[in-house]
């Protein structure tokens, strides 16, 4: 026999089913390196999991040519592609021969770094994390400088240059920032 809920355990329960629904909903804005438009790159590190086929699932990390090598198939050239892009390039090398219907889920455990230049107190590279604005970047590396000029901020992103940067701005696993010298 069970015993009925009486209606403030369901009203808890539909508030605690509301706050986990919103919760979800934000998850794109809290990680956006792993959105549906993230390139995967060298450096990155990846979780490879291949269903039901243990020795096949794995960490690996992303070469400098922007491949993953695994055991029973060819690199698969993964630099350049989304995450769904990458699983679906891995599930055809292993159906080539090998598995008969790969399911394969693939992860990022780890991101390549971002880089900061110029006036700042220790640029250089360092490694990326979650949600970064050009100010945490900033504060990674130390601080501005006496001489940095804080209103002249450019980011490189995939060979663009974007100027009139914000403290706000995001920053992704491989920007280049530069904080410029003022004159004054």
């Amino acid at each position: 026999m069970t015993i009925p809920a009486c209606p403030k355990h369901r009203l808890q329960r539909l508030g605690l089913v509301l706050w986990l629904g919103l919760l979800l909903l934000a998850m794109p804005q809290l990680l956006p390196a792993q959105g549906a438009d993230y390139q995967l790159g060298p450096g990155d590190k990846l979780r490879i999991t291949v269903f039901a086929e243990p020795y096949l699932s794995g960490e690996y990390i992303v070469s400098a040519n922007g491949s993953v090598s695994m055991p029973l198939i060819e690199p698969v050239k993964v630099g350049g592609r989304t995450l769904p892009e990458a699983e679906d390039l891995v599930e055809q090398g292993l159906r080539a021969g090998f598995i008969g219907d790969p399911n394969v889920a693939i992860e990022i455990l780890g991101y390549r770094p971002f880089f900061i230049i110029g006036e700042v107190k220790s640029p250089g590279s360092y490694p990326y994390v979650a949600d970064m604005s050009v100010l945490h970047a900033v504060a990674i590396a130390g601080g501005f400088t006496a001489r940095a000029a804080k209103q002249k901020i450019e980011i490189q992103r995939n060979g663009k240059v974007m100027r009139s940067i914000q403290n706000t701005t995001p920053v992704f696993p491989d920007d280049i920032i530069t904080v410029k010298q003022r004159f004054f």
